[in-house]
């Protein structure tokens, strides 16, 4: 089985304290129904920079998080997604970016 990580991109969501309880409730669910494929939760991410192969620094992209399952193939990674929580929007600002963590 491969591992794949699941980059979060988009805006940081700014949630009153019920609707923070709600996402959250709305993660475990989605956490249960995927089940052994989970292998690291993942965590949102904090302060960010950039820094360039050209010794410059810049601000860094829209990442927000990680999630990192086990799947057979990407198809199967994919599928994985359905009901995340963080996809339940419709105006296209949040993605998940999926990437198969290759053995060093």
């Amino acid at each position: 089985m491969a591992k794949f990580i699941y980059l979060y991109r988009g805006p940081q969501p700014d949630l009153t304290p019920e609707q923070g309880t709600d996402r959250t409730a709305a993660f475990g669910t989605w956490m249960q129904r995927v089940g052994a494929a989970l292998t690291d939760v993942g965590n949102p991410f904090g302060a960010s920079a950039s820094v360039r192969d050209d010794g410059t620094e810049g601000p860094a992209g829209d990442l927000i998080g990680y999630t990192i399952i086990e799947a057979d193939d990407l198809p199967t990674a994919k599928a994985l997604t359905d009901g995340l929580p963080f996809l339940s929007g419709s105006d296209g600002s949040c993605a998940v970016e999926i990437f198969e963590l290759l053995p060093m």
